[in-house]
């Protein structure tokens, strides 16, 4: 299970990648036009629809990266399978086509359809759609059918596999929906520890897009919070003292303690593998303090190192309570970050917004300290310390011969054949291999190609050190196991 959970953190790399500077527009649109967002100024509305052009398709991505990450060949075929069971999840499921359904007014269909759009059904149709790819993609239909044979079929597999997650989620969705809501509004009355256990499953709840539904009873006017509305002074009936309590302690997490997060994440990579990390580290850190939006990083290490994303949750969760039970107050329109922390300062619920600077040295020393400590005691696969074990001697291998399919050939006969072949997959110096029987394998062929070593996790796996070049190398050794499939 592990395994496969790194597998998945590793898959949304690519999509997350994409995230941070996307939020960092938008935050700077935001800064321009707070009120207006883009309404008042052409400049802010440039920045904030570019920015959000990715961020609020956040779940598309993944859809599209999960699909082609859990493919065993990373074929864009499973990224389209994976579009393909986001579209007919999120339109099927849709308020509109749900009240078709049951033959209902719009306004008769429960909230959560109105939050289906949610990045865990972008990671669950990139599931669905690589699921399909795998199983199917050398399937040989009859000589009538074999237009639709091979890859051709996986989308008309997916679209069969998500109309089953359809039905599924048609009824469980809402009574998930409608629990944490009911658990919201239960935990009201418990003053600042309940804002701590809403911070705390707030967090917890972000990989399933659910924690809409928890913000629904705490931000808006779902339970008659409705926080933000009032914190602003849009709504009556605020309380000084106690108005922004379910905000305020997101600020030291968002902008010193996600960062520092961040810093220890970078400090315990791997040497051979910080300049690649540093990037999106940077970038991601950067977006959590300027503008509040965190996905960008929470999900760099959510599935690699899941123990360690607990314990982010309950260091918020720790934050929003202490800071609820202080004299401080502040609040925000987009999300709890540099950008609104300033602007906070007039709002006419706020209180002592200045001390959250003070607070968020002590939470970034607190998140770095745990978090450098957690990875190097447990040895956590955060970004730039996965199971790939390369050292700096891998980096310079040099092959017997710089033909790639040639190098390929001899490796695949090496491994016994591609009749022994289930996966192959490639790090930065190795081939990652899954093997049917280990018996096949002759390490001498394998090393005659110029390989450095190999080395055999487990009977099912194998790892051939090639070097920066191995990218070639698996390119090669894909089509060679290809070779005979029926396109």
């Amino acid at each position: 299970m592990m395994k496969y959970l790194q597998r998945l953190g590793k898959s949304l790399m690519l999509p997350v990648a994409c995230l941070p500077v996307a939020a960092i527009l938008m935050g700077i649109g935001y800064w321009i036009d707070p009120t207006g967002w883009g309404a008042n100024n052409v400049a802010a509305a440039f920045l904030i629809k570019a920015g959000g052009a990715l961020i609020d398709n956040m779940a598309i991505l993944f859809a599209i990266g999960v699909g082609v990450g859990m493919s065993d060949d990373n074929d864009g075929t499973a990224g389209l399978a994976g579009l393909v069971s986001w579209l007919m999840i999120t339109t099927l499921l849709s308020s509109g086509v749900v009240a078709m359904l049951k033959g209902v007014d719009v306004s008769e269909v429960p909230a959560a359809f109105g939050k289906i759009e949610t990045q865990f059904i972008g990671i669950l149709s990139g599931l669905i759609g690589a699921a399909c790819y795998n199983k199917f993609k050398n399937t040989k239909l009859p000589p009538a059918l074999s237009f639709f044979s091979g890859k051709r079929c996986v989308a008309i597999v997916t679209a069969g596999a998500s109309l089953v997650a359809t039905l599924i989620l048609f009824f469980v969705w809402p009574v998930v929906y409608g629990a944490l809501v009911a658990f919201g509004e239960a935990i009201i009355s418990t003053g600042s520890i309940g804002a701590g256990i809403y911070a705390f499953f707030n967090r917890l709840l972000i990989p399933f897009g659910l924690h809409h539904a928890l913000n629904s009873v705490f931000w808006f006017d779902v339970a008659g919070i409705d926080d933000i509305g009032k914190f602003w002074g849009t709504k009556p009936g605020g309380i000084f003292g106690q108005t922004g309590m379910y905000m305020t302690g997101f600020f030291p997490v968002m902008m010193f303690g996600l960062p520092a997060a961040a810093l220890a994440m970078y400090h315990t990579a791997k040497d051979n593998k910080k300049k690649i990390v540093a990037g999106l580290l940077l970038a991601s850190g950067f977006s959590a303090f300027f503008t509040g939006v965190t996905e960008p990083l929470e999900f760099a290490f959510m599935f690699l190192a899941p123990g360690l994303y607990l314990v982010h949750a309950i260091l918020t969760g720790i934050s929003v309570a202490v800071c609820a039970a202080l004299p401080v107050r502040a609040g925000f329109n987009f999300s709890a970050g540099f950008v609104d922390w300033f602007l906070s300062f007039k709002a006419p619920f706020a209180e002592n917004p200045i001390w959250l600077i003070g607070i968020g040295v002590i939470v970034a020393c607190i998140y770095y300290i745990v978090f450098r400590f957690a990875i190097t005691k447990f040895n956590l696969k955060t970004p730039g310390r996965e199971d790939d074990d390369d050292t700096a001697g891998e980096m310079n291998v040099k092959l017997s011969n710089n033909n790639f399919t040639e190098v390929a050939s001899i490796i695949l006969k090496g491994l016994g054949g591609k009749e022994n072949i289930v996966t192959v997959d490639n790090c930065v110096t190795r081939l990652r291999l899954e093997i049917k029987d280990y018996t096949l394998v002759n390490e001498k062929i394998i090393k005659s190609a110029g390989a450095a070593g190999i080395i055999r996790p487990s009977k099912t796996s194998v790892q051939v050190i090639i070097g920066t070049q191995v990218q070639f190398v698996a390119d090669e050794l894909k089509k060679l196991c290809k070779s005979e499939i029926v396109k």
